[in-house]
């Protein structure tokens, strides 16, 4: 590993902790870089002298970016957290032979809305928080798995995890968290919660949660939460 000099990481936010991890075990940077198929795909990264764990960088040449309010898409100020819009010279002109996808994918004047949920600090980094269509929405709330993701990472029993939204009979949606634990570690679900509900705000509370000996993924590394939230709602009937 000596002549090992960086380490890039896309697509998944990369847990804080597991960053860590690597960075003292590989004793080298951790650059964590972002795009998406329709930018082709590289979109923001870090300049190697200014690197910033948490953040995928500022875009890169040619390539600006803002962030929207999911309400109405006025950009917002540094900070706050919203849509993630892309216009550059990678950018796709559209999806082959799909009119509809294509409108849907652009605003009038050109910008691609990502899908993706973030915010741009005051030097223009931008830092991931998650995709639209994965936040779980509680009684007016945007909760994003993949910042629970990150907090149970760093429970010493927690190997591996997975956070997606679980169906109410009010029709709205609260956490449940899948977990697998590390070899030879011991913790029962509560433990866990309660352990995570010391450390974020009480309407991100994990309501439930469930061990798994393993969390899908795809070829990527992407969680795949479609048969996460298909396998609870099938025990749900199951059940019922």
């Amino acid at each position: 590993m000596s002549s090992l000099r960086y380490i890039y990481s896309g697509a998944a936010p990369l847990p804080a902790e597991l960053a860590d991890q690597a960075r003292r075990g590989f004793k080298c940077p951790i650059v964590e870089a972002y795009g998406l198929s329709e930018t082709s795909p590289l979109v923001n990264t870090h300049p190697v002298p200014r690197i910033r764990p948490g953040s995928v960088g500022p875009p890169i040449a040619d390539t600006i970016e803002k962030v929207v309010d999911l309400s109405n898409e006025q950009e917002l100020p540094p900070g706050e957290p919203g849509e993630l819009f892309v216009k550059g010279p990678q950018v796709m002109k559209g999806y082959w032979g799909q009119r509809i996808e294509t409108a849907e994918a652009f605003t009038r004047d050109g910008w691609l809305r990502t899908g993706d949920i973030a915010y741009i600090d005051e030097e223009g980094y931008v830092h991931l928080v998650d995709r639209k269509k994965e936040m779980i929405k509680y009684k007016g709330h945007q909760i994003a798995p993949a910042e629970l993701e990150a907090l149970l990472l760093e429970h010493p029993a927690v190997l591996d995890v997975a956070v997606v939204p679980k169906r109410q009979p009010d029709g709205g949606e609260t956490p449940k968290a899948f977990v697998v634990l590390r070899p030879g570690a011991t913790a029962t679900a509560e433990e866990i919660q309660a352990w995570a509900e010391e450390k974020v705000a009480p309407f991100k509370k994990i309501r439930d949660l469930e061990f798994l000996d393993v969390i899908p993924k795809s070829l990527a590394g992407k969680i795949l939460r479609r048969e996460l939230i298909q396998r609870d709602r099938q025990k749900e009937e199951a059940g019922g």
